[in-house]
């Protein structure tokens, strides 16, 4: 670690749970996209392992294992991702003009 290790542990927490929360929340979508096997639930289980994935680049720079250019690099772009992900679904998805790609209304 780091010889700001009282910066540094704190940190750590944070991602740790985080990480956790976020985990958690990726297996639920998971499940749910198995139960309903439709598009927009595997968008959302998408962008919540992108999520996911933050917290583990997060704690990858922490730890000294991700340079920080790289962490900037895969977290903005993850960033982007996520938004660009959850706005395909809503807008593919939504009720409206739109047909549902899965061929369900």
């Amino acid at each position: 670690m780091t010889s700001h290790l009282g910066f540094t542990i704190p940190l750590l927490a944070i991602i740790l749970v985080a990480a956790v929360g976020t985990g958690l929340l990726f297996a639920i979508s998971l499940v749910a996209y198995a139960r309903r096997r439709r598009t927009q639930y595997l968008l959302i289980s998408v962008a919540i392992g992108a999520l996911w994935a933050r917290s583990l680049v997060g704690a990858g720079t922490v730890l000294g294992h991700v340079p920080m250019s790289i962490h900037h690099l895969v977290e903005h772009g993850l960033d982007l991702f996520i938004a660009a992900v959850v706005l395909y679904a809503v807008y593919v998805h939504a009720p409206g003009s739109f047909t549902d790609p899965d061929g369900r209304d």
